[in-house]
């Protein structure tokens, strides 16, 4: 089988990834063929303090041959990095990922962690978000996915008191819609899915109730199309353990709703998937980590769960 190549955005310059890439590559055999887009410089200055002795291949990105590529050096596409402006090698970065994309070389992108507030401007909330107006994609979800439960908010990086106001119908069935097309494809099963409720106990003092007025209606409907689907439960009991073990998937109404329990519960057993996009892209479930650059002390977890969901697309 031939499998395309894995690019790899390294993204942040003083973050943490160079050292789970490392311990990754270590513990494991790939595939797919790893393509790093990032600066060659940090790449030999990173694999210096890790003591890494392992061949480096520079590669054009407009020259990639498939046929000769294997994991036996270090792939790179050497981007290049100046002092004070981080925000402009990532963005290089990813120009040359989506280029590559775009010449149907590879389906498969890994963006390493990246301080959003020194990357984006406030048109985006996110990476999802900076990625998918990319590519023109309107319709994505955020599934943080691990084997056992998965969850996915129907907001992502919004500041809460614009949440309630982002609550649509349209916006639920996008997003379940996404998460159930990706289970069949990918994991040959709908999933089922538990919806949280966005107030306390679902319940409101206002006379209008988001939870009885929106997102009831909204999972009836959903019901009645085909999807193994439930709700609105109240957010403090459906992570308990005989509540959760019910369901594949939990969608939340907004960010910390689910991303809490889910970190607290997996930690880096967990891996973020953009649904929607006509590529895979995969990033580890946490950021930066910039007061554990060079400790040696990371865990890698997260980012071999990329690697290995991808390795096998």
């Amino acid at each position: 089988m031939n499998h395309k190549p894995i690019i790899i955005v390294a993204g942040q310059p003083n973050s943490i990834f160079f050292e789970i890439f490392f311990k990754s590559i270590k513990f494991k055999k790939f595939k797919s063929p790893l393509i790093l887009v990032a600066s060659i410089k940090l790449l030999k200055s990173q694999m210096y303090k890790f003591k890494v002795k392992k061949k480096i291949k520079l590669i054009e990105f407009d020259k990639i041959d498939k046929s000769k590529l294997n994991n036996n050096s270090i792939n790179i596409i050497n981007v290049n990095l100046k002092k004070k402006e981080s925000h402009k090698y990532i963005k290089n970065c990813f120009d040359i990922a989506f280029k590559i994309l775009n010449s149907n070389v590879s389906n498969k992108l890994i963006n390493g962690p990246i301080n959003k507030s020194k990357f984006l401007d406030k048109k985006f909330l996110g990476i999802t978000e900076y990625i998918s107006e990319k590519f023109k994609i309107k319709e994505v979800a955020m599934l943080i996915y691990n084997k056992e439960l998965s969850v996915c908010p129907v907001t992502t990086h919004l500041p809460l008191k614009l949440v309630t106001k982002s609550i649509t119908p349209k916006i639920i069935k996008e997003k379940a819609t996404l998460i159930n097309d990706f289970f069949k494809k990918n994991l040959g099963f709908k999933p089922k899915i538990a919806v949280t409720g966005l107030n306390p106990h679902c319940e409101s003092i206002n006379k209008f109730n988001e939870d009885s007025k929106i997102i009831t209606p909204t999972i009836k409907n959903l019901k009645q199309v085909g999807l193994k689907i439930d709700g609105p439960f109240p957010a403090d009991t459906i992570f308990l353990k005989q509540n959760r073990k019910k369901y594949n998937v939990i969608l939340g109404m907004y960010h910390d709703q689910v991303l809490t329990p889910i970190k607290t519960l997996k930690e880096y057993d967990a891996i973020n998937i953009t649904l929607g996009l006509p590529f895979y892209r995969v990033s580890p479930d946490h950021g930066p980590n910039e007061t554990m650059v060079n400790k040696n002390l990371s865990s890698p977890i997260s980012m071999m769960k990329a690697l290995n969901f991808l390795d096998n697309k």
